[in-house]
């Protein structure tokens, strides 16, 4: 039972709205911008007085810098296709190779287990800019420059680690006595991995899979130095909003909507998931 006053209710009631807008402002104020011309968002003074207009979306949609002139070409949804293709390949590879190696860490303890587990995550926090130039050489002999499966490859030093051990602490989670019983009853190793440990674990491993989703279509320099214009991400592709006679403000604005719109629809979807993981220490020991 709520026991808290009328006025109590209405200050907390004041302080998660105040929350809510300070974390919103900035989505909000840049589709304002997005349905703003130039001249309106240059205006000095600012005004919030003006007449919405799509004609940015429409400009970079159809793969124009302005709306007026079309000798200015960009490929801004040819980016967004990138991008798309990028960070879902690069999950669905991540999950392919991290989930069982998670699981492997965190079920069967081995020499050095740890030591390996660390150097894999150690891989998350080196500097690109260690591994671009040997890896730009490399790609170029094995052939994998400027493709998506040498992106995508690369990417792995992006999701791979990260899936990695956010799933093994999910794994870890997981009371062995179930599977034990299970195995028990003759099921081999291989179900009750299946039928087992990634059904429990599943709210983690979407969780992992989101954040890796993310980490991966925010990234900017490996595409900007192993890709060639037709393979670049959105990331990179807004590069080509910033020209000689100016910087396409509005247009800028809309295309961080329409990039930001898959990952918010994703995250957005896969909040009941991130929720269901927190219960997941329930069955633990």
């Amino acid at each position: 039972m709520d026991h808290m006053s009328p006025i109590e209710r209405w200050l907390r009631g004041i302080a998660l709205t105040a929350v809510v807008l300070f974390f919103m402002f900035p989505i909000f104020w840049i589709v304002l911008m997005s349905l703003q011309t130039n001249e309106t968002i240059l205006r000095s003074p600012p005004s919030m007085v003006f007449e919405p207009t799509f004609g940015n979306y429409v400009a970079i949609i159809a793969g124009r810098l302005d709306s007026n002139v079309a000798s200015m070409g960009i490929a801004f949804m040819d980016n967004l296709w990138n991008s798309i293709l990028l960070s879902v390949g690069s999950v669905a590879v991540a999950l392919l190779l991290g989930v069982p190696a998670a699981y492997a860490f965190a079920r069967h303890k081995f020499r050095g287990s740890e030591e390996v587990a660390f150097t894999l995550l150690s891989f998350r926090f080196a500097p690109p800019l260690l591994v671009l130039l040997p890896l730009s050489l490399y790609f170029q002999q094995i052939g994998l420059a400027n493709t998506y499966l040498g992106l995508i490859w690369v990417y792995q030093l992006i999701c791979l680690p990260l899936i990695l051990w956010i799933v093994r602490g999910y794994f870890e989670d997981i009371s062995p006595d179930l599977e034990h019983a299970y195995r028990i009853a003759g099921h081999s190793w291989l179900s009750t991995f299946r039928r087992i440990a990634l059904p429990l674990a599943g709210p983690g491993i979407a969780a992992a899979g989101l954040l890796a989703f993310i980490f991966a279509w925010n990234n900017f320099i490996f595409a900007l130095v192993l890709a060639s214009a037709d393979k670049q991400p959105v990331t990179v592709g807004a590069l080509a909003f910033v020209t000689a006679s100016g910087i396409q403000y509005g247009q800028i604005a809309a295309a961080i909507v329409l990039s930001i719109a898959p990952t918010l629809a994703l995250a957005l979807y896969a909040q009941r998931y991130l929720v269901e993981g927190l219960s997941l220490g329930a069955v633990k020991g």
